[in-house]
C-alpha cells in the first residue's frame, strides 16, 4: 500500500509580515522593530540602528544570535538616513496579496501561514482603539485566501513587537505589556471570527533567549530581561487561550517553538550530557506553554544566576489551565554539540554548534538532515502527546533564472523530497498526530537572519535583490509545480 498523509492534511506554505508585507508606513501603520533592522549578509550581520535624541549621535547594535546585544544609554531605536530596512518593501505582499494567493491556489494549498503585524493594528501597541485600515487590509486578505479554499493559520506575533513598546517599556520585561497583546489578539480573534480558525501567538519564542530585541522588544539583554519577558509572553499565551475558547470554542491556538534535534558528536558521556541539557534549554518553552508548568530544573538555574521573576499570585495556575491546543514548530536542520575542543564550527542562525561529519551543508552552512522530521515529531509527541504542526521547513538557495526564462531548483526539490518523506515515515509508521507543513518561504522573501534577498526559500522567485532593487515580477520556480503534484498526491508521489 503506497504511503500517503491523511486527507484532511493541511498543506500549505509559511510567510512572515516583517519579511514579505512591506508597507512599513503606509495607512496608518507605526513602526515595528522589524523597520530598523537594516540588511545583512552570511558574514555581516544586520544592525539595529539608533539615536540619542539629546545629542543626535546615532549607531547601531549588530544582530546576533550568539552574543548580547545591549544599546548604549540614552540610544532610542530609529529609522535612518542612507541606510537600507528590508522589512519596509519586503516582498510587497500588500500590493500582491491577490496575485500571491492566486498562486497559493492554483498549487493547491489548504492552508497558507501569514502573520499579523502588530503595529498595523495598534500602532503604538498601547493605543485606545484599533487602526481600522490595518483590520481592514487582513480581512481581505483572509477572504481572498477562503475564495481559494485556503485555511489561514495567523501567527499574533512574528518577530515585529512595536517600536514604541520597545521604547516605553522596555517590550516584553514589563508586564502591562501583557494587557497590550491580549487586547490586540481578542481585537484580531473578534473581527475575524468565523474567517480564521487557528492562530499561534509568539513565533519561536524561545528565541527571546538568543535574541531578544528581535523576539520580544527587549532592549536590555541579560539574564534577567530574557527570563521576565518569557514569564510575561507564557501569562499573555494563557490569556490568549482563555479568550480564544470565550470569543469562538471553533478557534484553536498554538504554540511556536523553534525546534532543532541535538546529536551529540561522541558517544562520550560528557557529550550525551552536554545534548540533554541543551535539548531542556529548548524546551524549557514548550514545557510551560505547552505542557502547563515550569520544569523543576529550571527554579535550579534561576537561583544560580540570580533571577527573580515578578510572578503574582495566580500566575502559575493560569498557565497550568490554559496551555496551548497544539504545538507548531520550525525545523530546517539538526545542530551537533560536543564538550571537545576538536570539532569544526557550523553556521545557521540558531544553536550553531559543530559540524556534523555525516551530513553535508547547504552555502549558508546550514546541515541538510534526511531525517530530522522523524526525529523531531518523535521527540516532541513523545514528551506532550499532543497535536504537532510543522510550520517552517525549507531551504535557502541563491537562485538564478536560467537562459530558457526558468528557475531550475534541483536542489530545493532534493530538500523537500526528503524531508516530506521524513514526517510521512513520522505519521505511517510512528503513528504521529501532525496536524499540516507549510514550507517557509513559500513565495520568496527577506531572510529573517542575514536580511538578504539571495537566500531564497520559495516556490515563487520575486525580482527584487539584496539592496531592494527589482520590478517585484512573479515567477513560479520547478519547485512549485512539484509540489502541486505533491499535495495533489497527498504526499504520495515525491518524484522529480
Amino acid at each position: 500500500m503506497q504511503e500517503t498523509f491523511p486527507k484532511n492534511f493541511l498543506w500549505g506554505g509559511a510567510t512572515a509580515a516583517n519579511q514579505y508585507e512591506g508597507a512599513y508606513d503606509e495607512d496608518g501603520k507605526g513602526l515595528s522593530t522589524a523597520d530598523v533592522m537594516t540588511n545583512g549578509s552570511h558574514t555581516q550581520a544586520r544592525k539595529i540602528t539608533w539615536i540619542k535624541p539629546e545629542t543626535g549621535e546615532t549607531g547601531y547594535v549588530e544582530l546576533s544570535f550568539q552574543k548580547p546585544m545591549n544599546f548604549p544609554e540614552g540610544a532610542v531605536p530609529a529609522v535612518l538616513d542612507g541606510c537600507y530596512y528590508p522589512s519596509h518593501t519586503g516582498t510587497d505582499f500588500y500590493h500582491h496579496y491577490e496575485e500571491d494567493i492566486k498562486l497559493m491556489g492554483e498549487m493547491g494549498f489548504k492552508v497558507f501561514r501569514l502573520s499579523i503585524n502588530w503595529s498595523r493594528i495598534f500602532p503604538n501597541g498601547d493605543d485606545a482603539e484599533p487602526n481600522e485600515k490595518g483590520l481592514k487590509f487582513y480581512e481581505k486578505v483572509f477572504k481572498e485566501c477562503r475564495k481559494y479554499g485556503i485555511e489561514p493559520l495567523v501567527t499574533l506575533s512574528h518577530y515585529e513587537t512595536p517600536l514604541n513598546l520597545a521604547i516605553k517599556y522596555n517590550g516584553w520585561t514589563d508586564r502591562r505589556v501583557i494587557d497590550f497583546y491580549v487586547n490586540y489578539a481578542k481585537t484580531v480573534m473578534k473581527r475575524y471570527k468565523g474567517l480564521v480558525k487557528y492562530y499561534l501567538t509568539f513565533n519561536e519564542i524561545n528565541c527571546i533567549y538568543m535574541a531578544p530585541f528581535l523576539a520580544a522588544g527587549i532592549m536590555t539583554d541579560d539574564e534577567q530581561s530574557k527570563a521576565q519577558g518569557a514569564h510575561n509572553q507564557f501569562l499573555a499565551s494563557a490569556l490568549t487561550v482563555k479568550a480564544a475558547r470565550e470569543i469562538d470554542p471553533e478557534i484553536k491556538v498554538g504554540q511556536m517553538l523553534a525546534y532543532q534535534p541535538v546529536y551529540a558528536l561522541t558517544a562520550d558521556p560528557a557529550d550525551q550530557l552536554a545534548a540533554l541539557k541543551q535539548m531542556d534549554r529548548t524546551l524549557f518553552y514548550s514545557d510551560v506553554q505547552t505542557g502547563g508548568r515550569y520544569p523543576d530544573w529550571i527554579w535550579k538555574d534561576y537561583e544560580a544566576k540570580g533571577i527573580k521573576l515578578a510572578d503574582q499570585a495566580g500566575d502559575y495556575e493560569l498557565l497550568a489551565k490554559y496551555p496551548v491546543d497544539f504545538l507548531s514548530f520550525s525545523c530546517y536542520s539538526s545542530s551537533t554539540t560536543t564538550t571537545h575542543n576538536d570539532g569544526e564550527s557550523a553556521s545557521g542562525n540558531l544553536l550553531g554548534g559543530v559540524k556534523n561529519p555525516y551530513l553535508k551543508t547547504n552555502d549558508w552552512g546550514w546541515a541538510i538532515d534526511p531525517d530530522v522530521l522523524r526525529i523531531a515529531l518523535n521527540q516532541l509527541w513523545d514528551r506532550y502527546h499532543k497535536p504537532l504542526w510543522i510550520v517552517e521547513n525549507g531551504i535557502g538557495v541563491n537562485d538564478q533564472i536560467a537562459a530558457d526564462g526558468k528557475i531550475h531548483d534541483k536542489e530545493r526539490i532534493s530538500y523537500l523530497q526528503q524531508n516530506i518523506a521524513s514526517m510521512r515515515d513520522a505519521v505511517n509508521l510512528d503513528g504521529i498526530d501532525l496536524m499540516g507543513y507549510t514550507m517557509w518561504g513559500c513565495i520568496d522573501l527577506v531572510s529573517a537572519g542575514t536580511g538578504e534577498m539571495r537566500k531564497r526559500y520559495g516556490f515563487v522567485y520575486v525580482d527584487r535583490d539584496d539592496r531592494g532593487q527589482g520590478s517585484l515580477k512573479r515567477l513560479p520556480k520547478d519547485s512549485f509545480y512539484w509540489y502541486k503534484k505533491v499535495i495533489a498526491s497527498d504526499g504520495a508521489d515525491l518524484s522529480d
